[in-house]
């Protein structure tokens, strides 16, 4: 493990990450705004074990094979491009709710909606190739060249990373389900669900579009 300054750098470097807007973000402000608070921290856990299934594969090497492997990179690019626009055109396709939720009358309907929620994030995670890189070269800038077990340091690392992202993604639900509630925003819902369908549906595009960022440099 590093040292306590290369620690507390790691874990700043991860909150400001996890603050920054993307995919993420946007799925657990999104569910919240149309659900509540609990929907959108579901939506962040859901977010969170995507991740963990990365931390696992990247220790045990699948995330190297993506970072190798243009074939490998490009079938899972694809799956969740698909999926990033799959959840685009469900947004701009979507009914208009007949409110926003409040904490007395929620939208979702637990545990069925909640479940749909989480694997919501979960598989917007699972199936971008570009997380298990953003791992496999933001951890080991942490990982000591001395480190007698680097991949039980990577996977610690990763799960701290994780663990940190909770709080982060937490606030994001907490602020954007205190908005919900407010009334000007239930006039606004459609047009809201119109441009987080679009901006998912321009996710999916750049996703697509992109290059594995980690092949060229092992070649």
């Amino acid at each position: 493990m590093p040292d306590t300054a290369h620690l507390v750098a790691f874990i700043v470097a991860g909150w400001l990450l996890n603050l920054t807007p993307g995919p993420d973000v946007l799925y657990i402000v999104s569910n919240a705004l149309r659900a509540g608070v609990r929907a959108g921290i579901v939506a962040g856990l859901g977010i969170t074990a995507g991740c963990f299934v990365h931390i696992v594969a990247a220790a045990v090497g699948v995330g190297t094979l993506l970072a190798a492997s243009t074939e490998a990179f490009t079938v899972l690019k694809v799956l969740g491009a698909g999926y990033l626009l799959y959840m685009g055109a469900r947004m701009l396709l979507a009914r208009p709710s007949p409110a926003v939720a409040t904490d007395a009358a929620p939208v979702v309907d637990a545990p069925r909606g909640l479940r749909a929620i989480f694997m919501g994030g979960f598989w917007t995670n699972v199936l971008n190739p570009k997380v298990a890189l953003f791992f496999l070269a933001f951890v080991p800038q942490f990982i000591a060249p001395d480190a007698r077990n680097k991949t039980l340091a990577f996977v610690l690392l990763g799960l701290l990373f994780n663990l940190n992202a909770i709080p982060v993604n937490t606030g994001w639900a907490v602020a954007a389900g205190w908005l919900a509630r407010r009334g000007t925003v239930r006039h606004w819902m459609r047009a809201l669900d119109r441009v987080a369908g679009a901006m998912f549906i321009g996710f999916g595009i750049k996703l697509a579009l992109s290059d594995n960022p980690l092949s060229s440099t092992t070649n």
